[in-house]
């Protein structure tokens, strides 16, 4: 089953100083220039002295926008290697919880191509 990304639609994908340094070798550019291309300042969220940067998106059919660096042809991270450490440490245990809800969602509704969304734009 392809990863629809759902955690790849998060608005705000946090990068630390490290993340963009690993980004900017994966790409053979200096962290400025990685800084610049790949990430914008972020919203300040509740509890936060200030908006950390997050990793730029690009316009998607499904959540309405979702990482840069996500294929939405394959459904995959073009930068799985150098992807940032939130990336890597998602969703924290061992399965994603919306895969085997899609997963759910697809026995139950007999479509082995159904993708659950919250973004309706119709």
């Amino acid at each position: 089953m392809k990863c629809p990304g759902y955690c790849c639609s998060y608005p705000n994908i946090h990068v630390k100083p490290k993340d963009i340094k690993r980004l900017a070798k994966h790409f053979d550019l200096s962290k400025e220039e990685a800084h610049k291309r790949f990430t914008k300042k972020g919203y300040k969220e509740e509890g936060q002295k200030k908006a950390p940067r997050v990793l730029r998106h690009q316009k998607e059919e499904h959540f309405g926008s979702i990482c840069r660096f996500f294929d939405t042809d394959e459904r995959r991270c073009t930068v799985y290697e150098a992807r940032p450490e939130i990336c890597r440490d998602f969703p924290g245990r061992k399965r994603c919880g919306y895969y085997e809800f899609l997963k759910f969602e697809r026995e139950a509704q007999e479509d082995p191509d159904f993708i659950a969304v919250t973004n309706n734009n119709d």
